[in-house]
Order: C-alpha cells, then structure tokens, then sequence
C-alpha cells in the first residue's frame, strides 16, 4: 500500500467491538472433533455490505443473506461448513432461517441482522439436529481476538485457514481491518468461489461502504481462477461498526480514499491466499495482458489464457509453451493482431511479433520450474491492461475431486436422503 500500516493478530476479530466464536458440531462427520460452525458479532450498528455468486443455481444462505442486506444492515454472521445447504429446496431456506434464529435471540437482534453462510457438500439437507444444540455454546464461547477460529472452522478442502489483519491512522484515530477467507476449489472469476468475511472498526455509512466493496472486489476476488468452476455458496461479507471512536468517512473524501486503498489490499492479499492454496495447486502465475484496445479486451484475453486447461497442464509440467497461450489469446474474442502479439515469462521475451523470440528454451523452463513467476502478453494495439492470478491444474487435483461423495454415506445414516 502506498501509506503505513502494520499487520497485527486477531484476523477477522482484530478490529475493535467484535466478538468471534466457533465450535464443532459434526456437520460432515459426527464422529470428528473439528470446528465447523462459527458466529462473528457486532456489539455495537453496523454498515453492512456484500457480493455474491452470478451462478443462477444459489444455495439457501445466499438467498436468505441477499435479502437480509435488502431490508436493511446486519450485524453478526453465522457460518459453518461441511454442507453447504445448496439445492435443498424449501427446507434448505427453513433451515437458514432457523440458523439466523438461533444466532439472534440470544443477542436480542432480528433475524434480518443476521448474514447466514455455509460451505460444503451440495444437494444434501442440513443436519440441524446435529447443528442448533450446538448454538448456545457458540454464544457463550464469544470472545475478542478469537479470529483464528472463525478462519478454521469454516474451511472445506483447504490445507490452512487463510486469515489477516492489520492497523493504520485515519484521520486521527487508529482504525482495523481484518479478514478470513476460505476457499481452495471451485474458483473463478464473478465473485469466485469462496467464503470471505471482513470487519472493520471504521465509520463508514453504508452507500460508501457498499460501493467500496463492489469497487475492491472487482481489483481481487473477481482477478483470480484456478480450475474455471463457479460454486452456488459465493459469498463475501463486510461488516463496519465505527468502533474505533473516528468521525464517519465521506464517501468522495481523501479517507474514503484512503480506506479503499486499505480494504483493497486486504482484499487482494486474502484472494492470493486462495489461488496459492488451491487444491493440488503447485503453481502461482501472475498473468498481466497489457497494451490491449480496451478493458474489456484486456480482461478477455487474461480470462482466457487463466482458463485454459491445456495452458495450465503446461505449466504443472514446467513447460513454457507460448503456443498454449497465444493460441487462447486468439480465441479469447478480443481485438487482437497476431503479428502484434509479445509474451514474456519471467520478463523474458517467449514470443515477440507473433513469433518464437530469440531467448533459450531452457532459459524460460528454469522460469516456469519456479513456484512463482508471472507471464506479460502485449497486444501492443492500446493502453488498457488487466491482472489476473491463477494456477496449474495437476494430475492430484483431478484425483483429489474424484471421490467428494462419501459424505452420501453419512447422510444416509442420518435419514436425511
């Protein structure tokens, strides 16, 4: 960022006037131990804001969220994973409900104060005998600086939580901003795929607040794939409560700006998290296509080279095969001249004109071999650019999402298919 901050602990729980608790309830497996239901809290109002999934297929909390921002702010969020509460029908909305009931009452808040998410397997009901006993010791576990439980409990296939926070001066006053997200597969751009909750002691009125958000998640989440799936449970939520005693941010003033700056950084940094963390990855490619006609050419181009299965195949296997990626830039229906056209891996030029560039093959294999390196395409015919992050597609992904559906078994245990 271009002003000081300092990262601190706490994660999503850093920021002042929050309280976070998670306990386990076996949602997946009754038999594990681990965390898999969480409850983030407000004590004091809050500006709320949020981003969802554009698939048309959208699980029951997201439908019970959106609607819940519509009517007006919320206040605390409950989250669990392990079921992911999609293609439930009306039950699916009846139990998102009763979660939204269960984490209000005892805070004395309204049910439409309540952000309701979940994540895990789709197409099976809740097992709520299992989850609502569970409630009141996720209210009596509430506590400040408990961020790190909140990070774990709601990941699915994640190999760690993925949490940050840090502090800065606004205008006079220090001001927190933390997050988690969770997240590994099933990524991809318009609104990815993943959990994300942030909070923030900040006093930010809830026109600015949203249009920060739509703004920072468009430069983050919505920059990053790793194997081009959209899931239904997308989710991102902002929580802004102004405990941090500052005067409220105008929404075209220097500290909005200022703040934005913050939040987007934040944003970005927990969307890398999740492209470095994604299932089987070995590989983090920053892609930037650059010189392009327009914007939306620029993104064309970057969508279609991060998408690419056979692109992303060479990159598992260390390959720097420009041919993969300028063949995605001609089909990615951007205007573009392949005589124009220049790649560059590791800021060494793989093709230049169109062409093989004079630079040695093994020069650009040692680039790729690396954990991370980034790849330039100029289409040399304007000066719009667009970033994007993404990943290889391994032979261990494929077998990692082979067999998700043992879950089945249980279900079946438990009456609920």
């Amino acid at each position: 960022m271009d002003f000081p901050f300092s990262r601190i602990d706490g994660g999503i729980g850093a920021p002042q006037g929050f309280l976070t608790s998670a306990v386990s309830c076996g949602i997946k497996n009754p038999a594990s131990d681990r965390l898999d239901l969480a409850l983030i809290y407000s004590q004091h109002p809050c500006s709320s804001a949020g981003t969802f999934t554009t698939n048309r297929v959208k699980a029951a909390p997201v439908r019970v969220s959106q609607a819940h921002l519509r009517k007006g702010e919320l206040r605390a969020i409950i989250v669990n994973s392990g079921n992911a509460n999609a293609c439930t029908g009306v039950q699916g909305i009846h139990d998102a409900n009763a979660m939204c009931d269960a984490a209000a009452k005892p805070l004395d808040l309204r049910r439409s104060e309540i952000g309701v998410c979940s994540t895990g397997v789709i197409g099976l009901p809740m097992p709520m005998m299992r989850l609502l006993p569970r409630t009141a010791a996720l209210h009596a576990e509430l506590a400040p600086q408990q961020g790190a439980k909140v990070a774990q409990a709601i990941i699915t296939s994640d190999t760690h939580p993925k949490e940050i926070a840090i502090a800065f001066e606004l205008g006079g006053h220090t001001v927190r901003i933390g997050g988690c997200v969770k997240g590994a597969g099933m990524i991809s751009p318009s609104m990815a795929t993943m959990l994300c909750f942030i909070t923030t002691d900040a006093n930010l009125p809830s026109d600015a607040l949203r249009k920060t958000v739509l703004e920072c998640v468009e430069d983050s989440f919505n920059r990053i794939t790793i194997d081009g799936d959209m899931s239904t449970n997308d989710t991102l939520l902002v929580l802004a409560n102004g405990a941090s005693g500052m005067p409220a941010i105008r929404r075209h003033g220097p500290r909005c700006k200022q703040f934005r700056t913050a939040i987007r950084w934040v944003m970005l940094e927990l969307a890398k998290a999740v492209v470095r963390d994604g299932e089987r990855v070995t590989k983090f490619v920053t892609l930037t296509v650059c010189g392009a006609r327009t914007y939306h050419d620029a993104k064309k181009v970057a969508e279609a080279v991060c998408k690419s299965a056979l692109v992303k195949a060479s990159w598992n296997g260390g390959d720097p095969n420009w041919g993969r990626i300028i063949h995605a830039v001609g089909y990615s229906r951007a205007r573009i001249r392949e005589e124009l056209v220049d790649i560059h891996i590791g800021g060494k030029a793989a093709c230049v004109g169109g062409l093989q560039a004079s630079t040695p093959m093994a020069v650009l294999r040692d680039i790729v071999a690396e954990r991370e390196f980034d790849i330039c395409i100029n289409l040399n015919q304007g000066s719009a650019d667009y970033t994007m992050y993404s990943s290889d597609l391994s032979p261990e992904y494929i077998d990692f999402n082979r067999s998700e559906y043992a879950y089945w078994k249980q279900a079946r245990k438990d009456g609920l298919v």
